[in-house]
């Protein structure tokens, strides 16, 4: 298995509990592998894969939930309130939560260094392929995933013009358990609460005005920060250091050949409008975990389980990438025709609570399981 990243590294544990031995390669080190200054946003799918491998309990202490989101939209100076109220009949005590990079990888590190079954190599080449004959190869090695075009796999998709910079704040005029998803012409701008007055921002613009943001100095970007957040959310202080990148649209096809099988950004990207990317990366490990299981208990044949694995997952991918990027293409613009259609969801998601409930169960268990959940 390549690739020791949160996903790789899920997945590699979902494995070994499923009865497997696992190999897990990656040319980072432990240190470089937990140095990232990034925040997750993780929906119930993504907690019901981590409970599952005993994993939820031991991050509690780095979860910040929030229990409301503010949808905005900027052009059209409308707004509409998710609660957890609105997950349906059974009660949650959260939307989702917000869960920074640094804790989350030293605890799947730590767990694999535990497993018997796994054997982790890390801070070295990736080896040629094997020569010994393997049950499964995986490759969850990044969406340059060196191992997969190796394996003759292509990558179908574009760049968009919009790029991504994140970056973490103080903020003041917020909840501490309130999240926003502002949609504005050039793009969408995600809060996330990280706990206290401290916020994760992702916020989509043009990549050239983004790059031009982040050679800043701290109180221009400030002053720049504060003219694209609304006015009841003040920035004070920069966390960290802003950090920019293009976003794309991507999947990779065929998902599987032979005895190798991509998963997470190896696999797919999407844009990280909605907060979609990791939960639909854990998705992937949820399925993986459960077809290996089978193989375990000797109902499915390790050999079939990649093309069991691509079958299931690509109506998924493809619905999850199709949302996204229509999600972009509405909203981030002030296009006039598109805008009685924008005014008219805005108000019949504040209208009708059942409207609500399917768009967050879709956001949270994704769109092929969402009338189940």
């Amino acid at each position: 298995m390549y690739g020791a990243g949160p996903t790789g590294a899920l997945a590699a544990l979902a494995l070994a509990r499923a009865g497997w031995r696992v190999q897990l390669l990656d040319p980072l080190t432990a240190a470089q592998l937990t140095a990232r200054s990034r925040a997750y946003a993780l929906t119930h799918s993504s907690r019901q894969l981590l409970q599952s491998l005993e994993l939820w309990e031991p991050l509690q202490p780095a979860l910040a939930p929030f229990r409301r989101l503010e949808l905005c939209d900027r052009a059209l100076h409308r707004q509409v309130r998710f609660s957890s109220a609105d997950l349906g009949r059974k009660p949650a005590a959260a939307v989702g939560w917000i869960l920074q990079h640094q804790p989350l990888m030293a605890l799947l590190l730590e767990a694999l260094q535990a497993e018997p079954a796994i054997t982790l190599q890390l801070g070295a080449a990736p080896p040629p392929l094997p020569v010994a004959p393997v049950d499964l190869r995986v490759a969850a090695d990044g969406h340059n995933s060196a191992t997969a075009a190796a394996a003759g796999l292509r990558r179908l998709g574009f760049r968009y013009r919009q790029g991504c910079l994140t970056v973490q704040v103080r903020l003041r005029g917020s909840d501490p358990d309130q999240a926003w998803e502002l949609f504005r012409p050039e793009g969408p701008f995600a809060v996330l609460p990280l706990g206290g007055d401290a916020y994760q921002l992702v916020w989509s613009a043009p990549l050239d005005r983004l790059r031009r943001l982040e050679q800043l100095d701290g109180a221009a970007f400030l002053d720049a920060l504060s003219a694209a957040l609304p006015e009841a959310l003040q920035a004070e202080v920069l966390l960290d250091q802003p950090r920019a990148w293009p976003v794309g649209l991507g999947l990779l096809w065929p998902l599987a050949r032979g005895r190798l099988l991509a998963l997470g950004e190896a696999a797919h990207r999407c844009h990280p409008v909605g907060g979609q990317g990791l939960n639909l990366c854990w998705r992937d490990v949820a399925c993986l975990q459960q077809l290996a299981a089978r193989c375990s208990n000797g109902r499915l044949q390790p050999a079939q389980l990649p093309r069991a694995y691509a079958w299931r997952r690509l109506p998924d991918l493809l619905l999850v990438l199709l949302a996204t990027d229509g999600l972009v293409r509405l909203f981030s613009n002030r296009l006039a025709p598109l805008l009685p259609l924008r005014r008219l969801a805005l108000v019949l998601l504040g209208r009708w609570a059942w409207l609500r409930t399917a768009v967050l169960a879709v956001m949270t268990h994704g769109p092929c399981r969402w009338p189940l959940s």
